[in-house]
């Protein structure tokens, strides 16, 4: 990996870190409903987007296309919805397993392969997951356990899509605008049959998440997927919820217990042995 890439991964972790705490800040401690902060999300993401497409020089055409922006959709209601009713530790289980199953299968499909340093470093990936979580995780409801598995499956074709993006601003910023009207609309059916959750608290976390940790943040991520295999893309983002856990403890005050710390050792050096390690011929 270059310098570049790692810069890009790495600021595109720190991103998907940032968005998890704004969700949980507005999901779960502001008055927002998880129709409205979707759709303020997607709408604000595609504004700054497509301020940064207008002020770039030469300016590009739109790229990005149908299956992304529904993928991107599909992930941000599924997640959303199963947040309000499902534990952060059992969320993260669920949607970190099934992004990274999801994407590994589509590696061995496509032919990658892994060694079996590799393969050891994706179990010490997860197993420091497991750990990280286990303290928080509970039975969830099924319907909202499904729904952040499909969060999840939707992520990883949105990362899939993102691999053929030649660039990746105006991918990122044509999904985020094609995805808006639809957002919209869904927020429309909600607020016409169903009482509508709003206050200044939350919409702030949610245009914070869609213009900075999602718009900007997705954008480094698709510049980063060009120099990955998809299975180094699945494992990298095991590093969120670490990421997470301790923006958590830097912002929100929650302890470092010796759990985090076990647990980030694990998840990180698992990381270091999949995408540092080089599968021989």
């Amino acid at each position: 990996m270059t310098p570049r890439l790692y810069a890009l991964t790495l600021l595109s972790m720190l991103a998907f870190a940032g968005n998890s705490l704004l969700c949980r800040l507005a999901l779960k401690q502001t008055a927002i409903d998880p129709a409205t902060f979707v759709a303020i999300r997607i709408a604000s993401g595609a504004l700054v987007l497509w301020l940064v497409l207008r002020l770039r020089k030469p300016a590009k055409p739109l790229e990005g296309n149908w299956h992304g922006a529904l993928a991107l959709l599909a992930y941000a209601l599924a997640f959303a919805y199963a947040y309000t009713r499902i534990p952060a530790g059992t969320g993260a289980l669920l949607l970190f397993a099934s992004i990274q199953i999801s994407m590994i299968l589509y590696g061995f499909f496509i032919g990658e392969r892994l060694s079996i340093t590799q393969g050891l470093g994706i179990g010490l990936a997860v197993a420091g997951l497991v750990i990280l979580m286990l303290p928080s995780v509970s039975a969830p409801p099924l319907c909202h356990a499904l729904l952040m598995i499909a969060a999840g499956i939707a992520w990883g074709v949105y990362s899939l899509l993102g691999r053929s993006a030649r660039d990746a601003v105006s991918a990122t910023a044509g999904n985020f605008i094609r995805a808006t009207p639809v957002a919209l609309l869904l927020f429309l059916v909600h607020a016409l049959t169903a009482r509508v959750g709003y206050d200044a608290a939350g919409a702030t976390y949610a245009v914070a998440s869609g213009a900075v940790t999602s718009g900007l943040g997705y954008v480094f991520w698709y510049a980063a997927l060009k120099g990955l295999k998809v299975t180094h893309a699945a494992t990298v983002q095991l590093s969120v919820p670490v990421l997470t856990a301790f923006g958590g403890a830097l912002f929100l005050n929650e302890p470092v217990t010796s759990i985090l710390v076990t647990a980030s050792v694990l998840i990180l050096l698992g990381i270091a042995l999949v995408v540092l390690v080089k599968r021989p011929a």
